[in-house]
């Protein structure tokens, strides 16, 4: 969620990196079944809308994210939470009702059947580590006090540590202790596991196709398994928010088990590549550095939490932000997260019109799921799918280029200066539209082409765009 993003202690240079290889709530639980290793479908791309209303994330299905091919939008916690401007009241919540600031349960029901109408899956971020901070009255009329939300939870539901976490060497202050002063529920009993499966019951009753679940590392992953367990669809999509840390006591290799895990070391070093090291290290991206099994990672460049933090890009990192995009979706590994947010100065700063989307690139909104860089990728992911890296190219430090089987074929020039080159591909021969600059490229027999690539641009061909430049 958090409030504050934690720094994790560096991983060593790239460059040495790069040489290793209601009723509901009370059902019995089910024997655990295994979980999804990646979104299913052949479409793994997840716009995450960011603080967008419902009825904005509805008509984005419409017109963007289906034709573009995404296969999934993420939208923000849809239940009822504390009042106030700021982002972060979102990941407060009060009670379990479909009623924040984004719109009601009807606008959430119509959205979700938008969405499917324009054959875009949806995943609501869920925030069922903890309550609220504080008392009052929130954002759909309920009233409580921190530690008794009427109807929902009450004092016996929470944990006994009621200082906040300090230590995250130590397991038991993690997860029974409370994020930056946030009541911690006490995922551990019968009627809490029971409680948090009812709220999801009833998302997926409204046609939620998966869930983000915010806070995961604060939450055991036995009681994650259990609360899994309960659902009236326990395959349903699971991608689980668990920070890596150095030597930290909870590892995100644990929750592997449940589903998919956000591998925030893959944002992290892209940054450092992109902004200071050598483009050519990434030959063995992933894996290959020690990160998540390719199946189980959801991977980003920025989410909503660092590009507040600064430990990974933005969309203030102009052309580094951009080529890494178009890199992690041409790379195949994780199943990728677009964030699309809002411009902001203050880090506290909530979405612009309450999260009403007029237009794209006005308001402030930045729309980073559809700049033409990043948008033209999501069909060439999705066209390259099940192809391996073949023909990988690079000069030693800042320009390189690979394929993806018979399928694709990307190039990217991090340098200062125009790259000029004859590439070696695997496409079969004939004529290609560049999805990045709308050029058309023909590649010969012995599938080569050759091409002039601009300082910080890059050039994308696949199967599924050969005529229309």
């Amino acid at each position: 969620m958090l409030h504050r993003i934690r720094q994790a202690t560096r991983r060593p240079a790239a460059a040495a990196l790069a040489l290793v290889a209601g009723a509901a709530a009370f059902l019995a639980p089910q024997q655990p079944q295994s979980a999804q290793a990646a979104p299913p479908g052949d479409k793994d791309v997840t716009a995450v809308l960011f603080e967008w209303r419902f009825d904005s994330v509805a008509a984005e299905c419409r017109n963007t994210l289906g034709p573009a091919g995404y296969g999934y939008v993420q939208v923000s916690p849809p239940q009822e939470h504390i009042q106030g401007g700021q982002w972060w009241t979102s990941y407060q919540p009060v009670s379990y009702k479909i009623a924040g600031r984004l719109g009601d349960r009807t606008a959430f029901a119509n959205m979700v059947a938008t969405c499917h109408a324009a054959g875009v899956k949806v995943v609501a971020d869920t925030v069922i580590n903890h309550m609220s901070a504080g008392s009052g009255t929130g954002t759909g009329g309920s009233s409580y006090t921190k530690y008794d939300y009427p109807g929902t939870y009450s004092v016996h539901d929470f944990d006994d540590c009621t200082a906040q976490v300090t230590n995250y060497n130590d397991r038991w202050n993690v997860q029974h202790c409370e994020l930056v002063g946030l009541a911690d529920l006490d995922t551990n009993e019968p009627y809490v596991r029971g409680r948090i499966a009812a709220y999801l019951n009833d998302l997926l009753s409204l046609g939620v196709d998966g869930f983000r679940i915010d806070g995961a590392k604060h939450i055991a992953v036995d009681d994650l398994a259990d609360i899994k367990s309960r659902l009236s669809n326990p395959q349903a999509y699971w991608k689980q928010e668990a920070i890596f840390g150095a030597g930290e006591a909870v590892s995100p290799d644990e929750y592997q088990g449940t589903g998919d895990v956000q591998e925030f070391r893959y944002a992290r070093d892209l940054k450092r590549v992109f902004t200071g090291e050598n483009l050519a290290y990434l030959k063995n991206y992933g894996e290959g550095w020690g990160y998540l099994p390719g199946g189980k990672a959801a991977v980003f460049v920025d989410n909503h939490d660092t590009e507040r933090g600064g430990d990974t890009l933005s969309y203030k990192d102009g052309a580094n932000y951009t080529l890494a995009n178009v890199f992690m979706l041409a790379w195949p590994y994780g199943a990728p997260d677009v964030h699309s947010g809002y411009e902001f100065t203050d880090r506290d700063a909530g979405p612009p019109n309450g999260g009403q989307v007029t237009a794209c690139w006005q308001d402030g909104w930045k729309c980073q799921h559809k700049w033409p860089e990043i948008a033209s990728m999501v069909a060439f992911r999705n066209t390259v799918r099940g192809g391996d890296v073949t023909n990988w190219w690079d000069n030693g430090g800042d320009a390189i280029a690979f394929g993806r089987g018979d399928k694709g074929y990307v190039a990217i020039n991090h340098e200062s200066s125009a790259l000029s080159r004859t590439f070696q591909t695997s496409l079969p021969a004939g004529g290609y539209c560049d999805v990045q600059s709308g050029r058309a490229v023909t590649v010969d027999g012995s599938g080569r082409f050759t091409a002039t690539l601009a300082a910080n641009t890059a050039l994308a061909l696949h199967q599924g765009a050969r005529t229309g430049c």
